[in-house]
């Protein structure tokens, strides 16, 4: 029981002194540390806002902010390692030889980042283009070095590994979407006035892109009837509500024009002896 005291003691004497001894370099260092965050994320901030303001694209304004935040916390943990004594260099040299046994580990982590470093630099696409790629869509909402993520119709965030992107086919058409549409109508029928019912309905269908005109042709030639394709542009985030608007309002058009929309047939003949 006195040994267990004693040694309770030593420990207490050992912690006083260790207190008494480094308490303002420890008090210093803390100090640093609260003030450096605070001037990180300052700083992190300004490069961000300045840069969005003459213009620059956002990804990239992010991205620039984010290191500048990072390299002035990097620096201010050296500084406060220094106020408390300890030798910046070991820590260092311990640092890259992690670094190296943990990037043979993490190689496809490392591969999303370096194609990460990649987009936001070439800038394939930016905040809020419409990109498809690896057979999934929508509205670009973030991107940063290891993921993209895209926001669809339905606000599901699909998230992408970046190396999934670089590299591959990559479809990019801005804020749109094409919006692909077929409807049959009976051989009997005008074309001429097929075409002119449709682009009429088109017309009043509200969110349909204005500056491309939609595209109206005969796309093939069905067993009982003629298919027309109808093709226009439309903002990612209300695809599916003009879609199902368009499809709507050209029915109702080709029912108020009289124009036939015929039932699939088949002839079918019986052979006797």
């Amino acid at each position: 029981m006195e040994q267990e005291l004693e040694q309770i003691q030593t420990l207490y004497n050992t912690l006083t002194e260790f207190a008494v001894t480094y308490s303002f370099q420890i008090v210093g260092a803390i100090i640093i540390i609260i003030i450096g965050a605070w001037v990180a994320s300052k700083v992190g901030h300004f490069v961000e806002h300045t840069m969005r303001a003459r213009e620059i694209d956002i990804t990239l304004s992010r991205f620039t902010g984010g290191t500048a935040k990072t390299i002035v916390l990097v620096l201010v943990f050296i500084i406060a390692l220094g106020q408390l004594g300890i030798s910046v260099t070991p820590f260092i040299a311990a640092i890259g030889a992690l670094g190296l046994g943990a990037g043979l580990a993490i190689q496809g982590m490392l591969s999303n980042y370096a194609a990460g470093f990649t987009i936001i630099i070439t800038r394939p696409f930016v905040v809020n283009d419409t990109i498809k790629v690896q057979g999934v869509a929508g509205l670009v909402a973030e991107v940063h070095l290891g993921y993209t993520i895209l926001l669809d119709e339905d606000n599901v965030r699909i998230q992408i590994p970046n190396r999934l992107i670089v590299g591959e086919i990559l479809h990019n058409s801005a804020g749109n979407i094409l919006v692909e549409l077929s409807i049959g109508v009976a051989y009997s029928s005008n074309t001429d006035e097929v075409m002119s019912v449709i682009s009429n309905a088109l017309e009043k269908v509200e969110g349909i892109d204005e500056n491309n005109v939609p595209l109206i042709g005969i796309d093939n030639f069905g067993d009982s009837s003629i298919n027309f394709g109808v093709r226009f542009w439309a903002p990612t985030d209300k695809h599916y509500q003009i879609k199902y608007a368009a499809n709507k309002a050209i029915h109702d058009a080709i029912i108020a024009a009289s124009i036939e929309i015929p039932f699939p047939q088949r002839e079918v003949r019986m052979l006797g002896d």
